[in-house]
């Protein structure tokens, strides 16, 4: 099966075909911002290099967040229109999970895996997976001195962009945290290979997870004309 995977949710951009467990084809970039011109090129890239058309696709991933709110757009959007015009189902993961799954099986050493990733605010959004990347909670949005209430005893690998004051946070509160090596953003390599796995387990068009609710509301009244 042809799997097309996307990611546009944090601070990165990329896109990446898979096929009978391989990747045939990747981009990645890192970038604040600028994914929606970034996206598309990127798509076209992988599917001229796979040489797969979107007639061939069986499945379309893509990130669903916590993130930013434009890039998750930006990102749902491109994977439920390709998705519509191709025919084909269009599967909503996690950048939590996608970032639990990056971190190479070396480090997954018995310890759980906290992720921890920039809201752009003082918060931080956060997940714990144990060594075998089964979740042990679900996705929060917690100030780093409250990371620590999240964690089991003992070690924990600390996983994302905001790994860093993440681990400060919580060997101030006692705890012991290892900063992994592995990348801090979602990758649609990784995407496409999770999704893969989950091929039946398509239950509609995915939709954005937020953990908080957006920093600018609509009066209920309606917007003024």
């Amino acid at each position: 099966m042809n799997v097309l995977a996307l990611d546009t949710a944090t601070s990165a951009c990329s896109a990446a075909l898979w096929r009978d467990g391989m990747v045939l084809a990747h981009r990645f970039a890192m970038m604040p911002r600028g994914q929606s011109e970034a996206l598309l090129p990127m798509v076209r890239d992988v599917m001229r290099e796979s040489g797969c058309g979107f007639p061939d696709l069986g499945l379309i991933a893509v990130t669903v967040g916590p993130g930013a709110f434009t890039g998750l757009r930006i990102g749902l959007a491109a994977a439920r229109g390709m998705a519509l015009a191709s025919g084909v189902d269009c599967l909503g993961l996690t950048t939590l999970e996608a970032v639990a799954h990056g971190v190479p099986a070396a480090e997954r050493d018995g310890a759980p895996i906290l992720v921890a990733l920039e809201s752009k605010r003082a918060d931080i959004y956060a997940q714990v997976f144990s060594s075998d990347l089964a979740p042990l909670g679900s996705p929060r949005a917690l100030l780093p001195e409250d990371l620590a209430e999240m964690v089991p005893s003992g070690t924990v690998r600390v996983v994302g962009d905001a790994a860093e004051r993440t681990a400060a946070a919580l060997a101030a509160a006692g705890a012991d945290a290892i900063v992994s090596t592995a990348i801090g953003v979602p990758d649609a390599a990784t995407i496409a290979g999770l999704a893969a796995g989950r091929a039946g387990q398509v239950a509609g068009p995915p939709a954005p997870l937020y953990l908080r609710p957006p920093d600018v509301r609509i009066p209920a009244a309606g917007p003024r004309q």
